[in-house]
């Protein structure tokens, strides 16, 4: 009889053990894949800036795209300083750049655009605030939105099902001596809020 006690308690310990490594292995595969979606996301973010950046003259909306680009479009070599980032350009002095402290930013006046919201970035939470090719929001919101840019808004991109929150982006304008290059940052989110992967990509448009 002790024996089968002591049997079914090691059978019992086993049992939990495994039970336990199952499920830390079931939320890891499912963190990871939370993760991936979150990076997919931001990476179509990326590739919708650089269509952004590529639009045709003409305040002519694309299909499904719930605003259209003005004057920006074709890109302009020089726009006039705009550190709210509106509709989704920012446009920072050399100054105002070399200024952002990585390492005790707390405040906007010395930070990156892309940086947290809660650590002076720009952009903007209130999703309210923003046109959206998921509802189809847009009208006055196009002309006066400040922050990152909702997926698809100028291209009409189909938004990404499942997420709980499109992706975004910001463009800054970077001079270099004569020549303009984008600095693109998008941020992506996954199923779950928590879940979030910030990308950077450097974009030169054609004969600017």
């Amino acid at each position: 009889m002790l024996v089968v006690l002591i049997f079914t308690l090691a059978l019992t310990g086993i049992a939990i053990v495994s039970a336990r490594l199952a499920l830390q292995g079931e939320a890891m595969a499912r963190n990871q894949l939370d993760n991936q979606v979150a990076r997919q996301a931001a990476e179509a973010a990326l590739r919708d800036a650089e269509r952004d950046l590529l639009l045709p003259s003409g305040k002519v909306a694309r299909p499904n795209a719930p605003c259209a680009r003005g004057v920006e479009r074709p890109v302009v070599g020089s726009l006039p300083p705009d550190t709210a980032c509106t509709r989704g350009q920012c446009v920072y002095s050399e100054a105002s750049r070399l200024s952002a402290n990585f390492s005790t930013a707390k405040t906007a006046a010395a930070a990156e655009p892309w940086w947290p919201v809660a650590s002076g970035g720009r952009w903007n939470n209130d999703l309210s605030s923003k046109p959206s090719r998921l509802d189809g929001r847009g009208g006055n919101l196009c002309d006066a939105f400040t922050g990152g840019v909702p997926l698809g808004v100028y291209t009409g991109a189909a938004p990404i099902v499942g997420v709980v929150q499109q992706p975004e982006y910001l463009i800054e304008h970077i001079r270099r001596a004569e020549q303009v290059i984008f600095r693109i940052t998008a941020r992506g989110y996954g199923y779950r809020q928590g879940t979030e992967v910030v990308l950077q990509s450097y974009f030169r448009v054609p004969d600017l």
